[in-house]
């Protein structure tokens, strides 16, 4: 068959998925595109790499009973078949959009797109490495899902004579190493914040649909299902060995979770244009995003940040204020210039660490881990 016939959607595993998209590069690519996604920086998605053999020593048994709930769930593949073009897919009128708004939203696909591609690359690798049939099935269907998002963000970015060159990026693209207990904090913060954000905006755009101004938001609602299983799937490795969420290692949760949300917060805010389109006010739509990502992260974590200190607003914003004067600085050649990175660079190193210093709220994590899509 040719493998052209086929759609990303429809793949049951990320070896089918990713060569269809493999064939789609080979056709449509462009430099611009691929190059965003290539770059590294404190705010764009990172590519991981891990102690592979520690994560396959993994033994689910305190969790079983869950785990395998999890696992028959995802095997059922709801999702299969969902993430393409279908009669619901409005005309885009790419040529006709306000420029700084087409800038924004570009960025914002191409970020999206390399996130969850970061993630497909990091879970087929374990599913590769690996010789634990709990683990290596685990990462073998959230790599199927990743695979999938990755692949319809790349349809929209096609309609605007973009895309990005998948495989290029796992060639060439740099890694990050991770212990595992990191990855673990990373990405089960990165699955439920993105559950968060895409369900915020999905209720939104449900309750103001002229804001909608391109189609990709009406499949928000099952994507953010799929974080939603993903983060449960995490959690349920931490839950395996009890020390991850204890002792000295409250402290990395709460470095995690802090350097999430700042990221989270700053990032928004270099997309003013983007948000104004979707009629969403970035600091109420950081507040409603923290809000969900803590109670969700009470199911694991045995602290939750203080979102309601009077200190952590004026010092998220005083955060990004530093990064918009570091990038402003970038462009200022000599010793001037080195001075005015230096400077934000201090103030940002700052902020970060006033955030951290805040008092976290103790949580008492129940006997029960997972939990149910409910917003």
């Amino acid at each position: 068959m040719n493998v052209l016939a086929r759609h990303t959607a429809d793949a049951t595993t990320v070896e089918e998925g990713l060569a269809i998209a493999e064939e789609q590069d080979r056709i449509y690519n462009d430099e611009m595109a691929t190059q965003t996604a290539m770059a590294n920086t404190l705010l764009t998605p990172r590519f991981y790499t891990t102690d592979f053999d520690e994560l396959d020593s993994v033994d689910v048994t305190p969790v079983r009973e869950e785990w395998d709930r999890l696992i028959a769930q995802m095997v059922s593949d709801p999702n299969k078949g969902h993430f393409r073009k279908n009669e619901d897919w409005d005309t885009v009128d790419w040529e006709g959009m306000d420029p700084d708004l087409k800038k924004e939203f570009i960025d914002f696909l191409i970020s999206s797109c390399t996130a969850e591609f970061s993630g497909c690359v990091l879970y087929k690798e374990m599913k590769r490495r690996g010789n634990n049939k709990d683990i290596t099935q685990l990462f073998q269907l959230m790599a199927r899902d990743e695979a999938r998002h990755a692949g319809f963000i790349n349809d929209a970015l096609r309609e605007a004579g973009l895309r990005v060159n998948l495989g290029f990026l796992t060639q060439k693209k740099k890694y990050t190493y991770f212990r595992p207990k990191f990855i673990y904090y990373a990405t089960y913060l990165s699955e439920k914040i993105g559950y968060a954000r895409y369900i915020t905006i999905f209720r939104h755009l449900q309750a103001n649909p002229e804001h909608r101004f391109h189609p990709i938001f009406k499949w928000f609602e099952e994507w953010c299902n799929d974080e939603f299983s993903h983060g449960e799937a995490f959690a349920l490795l931490m839950k395996t060995d009890p020390k991850l969420t204890s002792g000295r290692n409250v402290y990395w949760i709460k470095f995690f979770l802090t350097a999430v949300y700042a990221t989270m917060y700053v990032r928004d805010h270099q997309r003013p244009v983007f948000h104004k389109a979707l009629g969403v006010d970035p600091d109420w739509y950081a507040h409603a995003v923290y809000e969900k990502t803590s109670e969700l992260t009470r199911q694991i974590f045995p602290i939750v940040l203080d979102i309601e200190h009077p200190n952590w607003q004026p010092l998220l914003v005083a955060l990004q204020k530093a990064n918009a004067d570091l990038a402003a600085a970038e462009t200022v050649r000599g010793p001037l210039g080195m001075i005015k990175r230096a400077s934000a660079r201090s103030r940002a190193a700052t902020a970060f660490l006033r955030l951290m210093m805040i008092p976290s709220i103790k949580n008492d994590v129940p006997a029960q881990t997972r939990l149910e899509p409910c917003y």
